[in-house]
């Protein structure tokens, strides 16, 4: 059984301060795509491994970098000058009873795939190369690994390290996380092709007023002039602020591309929809946390999840259990109306045995009545870690 430590929340709730800040980079960041891109290596590696060696293998693919292209953006349709590129590199087992594993071509074949499927206005024959560097981990983390993949026994943790999360969203994470899953929908994009998958959203709430901030990468070959751009512009800040007002009492204003120069035709416009052709570059881990928003007024953890291996690898089980634990806390038990969770691991111990699981409550009633019952549920997830690898392979979180 694991030491499960449960307290009270003893400062005021996030959204009763005068100040909040809430941000998230959507799937067509910089940041975002080598999120994506590490994430979905991982998964596809897993399966590899699954498939050849009967066991996800020993991997840590997190360590992507982007470097942004070159682009002349035109309305009307302009062209790349220089192509992004994408470096992938980590560590991942490439060989197995002297049968070479086709990790390096995966990762290319997975990489185009998810751009084709999530930036469509990438040419990935000529706006994009991918550069696969993948070596094998070392002596000392592969053994730890196969100690009991090989046995079958319960993961061991890979490093000292921590976890975070919390539960529920307020109404301005709320607004911050909707706005771009919605914006970047499929069915937003059929109506509205225009719009680019590089769409950052930064909320900041001043008292009972909210601001959202948006940066939106249009895509110039929808786009006929500047008159236009300011039409369709509109159209999006109308929307935006439609679907806002649904999801709070509050006072909220919308602001879209607020460094555009209209009288001087300097608006943001791009070939592909996505910053990374000419404005910015990428790496893993600069971007959402693993509940899919950046929360400074909230505790988080610094890890990069997205590509650690998914059977052991603290950085990324601890930070979703404890999101998965705080979430099943507030839902079922009624009268806590938050709840904060901390785990800390100890490398080369099981992960099923924290060094302790710190649970913190904001509730309407005696604690007492109610610790038995948080602890069940947070015991049970941590029972639960061995099989935490399947929710990453089917893409239950939310890494991106």
């Amino acid at each position: 059984m694991a030491k499960i430590a449960v307290g009270t929340l003893e400062f005021p709730k996030v959204s009763d301060l005068p100040v909040e800040i809430v941000e998230r980079k959507g799937i067509g960041h910089p940041d975002t795509i080598c999120d994506a891109l590490a994430e979905e290596l991982s998964i596809a590696l897993s399966e590899l491994y699954r498939k050849e060696c009967g066991a996800i293998m020993h991997h840590n693919v997190d360590k992507a970098l982007l470097i942004g292209g070159i682009a002349d953006p035109r309305f009307g349709g302009g062209h790349m000058v220089a192509p992004i590129e994408v470096y992938l590199t980590g560590r991942a087992i490439n060989e197995l009873n002297g049968k070479r594993l086709p990790v390096e071509e995966l990762a290319i074949e997975t990489a185009h795939r998810w751009l084709k499927e999530n930036i469509p206005n990438i040419d990935i024959s000529n706006h994009i190369i991918i550069h696969p560097k993948l070596k094998p981990g070392s002596k000392d983390l592969v053994e730890l690994f196969e100690r009991f993949q090989i046995k079958g026994e319960i993961p061991l943790a890979n490093d000292t390290s921590f976890g975070v999360g919390y539960a529920p969203f307020n109404d301005i994470e709320t607004i911050v996380y909707e706005l771009e899953k919605a914006l970047n929908s499929k069915e937003f994009k059929k109506e509205h092709p225009y719009v680019g998958e590089d769409i950052k959203i930064m909320g900041v709430r001043n008292d009972d007023y909210i601001r959202i901030t948006i940066a939106m990468a249009f895509v110039d070959r929808y786009v006929k002039d500047v008159n236009d751009y300011m039409e369709k512009k509109e159209i999006v800040t109308n929307y935006a602020y439609s679907l806002a007002k649904k999801l709070t009492d509050r006072t909220v204003d919308i602001f879209i591309n607020t460094a555009d120069d209209p009288d001087n035709e300097s608006v943001y416009i791009t070939v592909t929809g996505t910053s990374a052709e000419a404005g910015d570059d990428g790496q893993v881990g600069r971007g959402n946390r693993v509940n899919g928003l950046i929360t400074p007024y909230r505790p988080m953890s610094l890890e990069a999840a997205a590509g650690k291996n998914p059977v052991s690898h603290i950085g990324k089980i601890y930070n979703t259990a404890a999101m998965d634990m705080a979430e099943r806390i507030v839902s079922e038990i009624e009268e806590i109306e938050e709840a904060y969770c901390y785990l800390v691991s100890q490398i080369g111990k099981p992960i099923t045995e924290p060094q302790v699981c710190d649970v913190k409550l904001r509730i309407n009633k005696d604690i007492k009545g109610i610790e038995e019952e948080v602890r069940r549920i947070a015991q049970e997830e941590i029972d639960k870690l061995p099989e935490t690898w399947n929710k990453f392979l089917k893409r239950h979180f939310r890494l991106y």
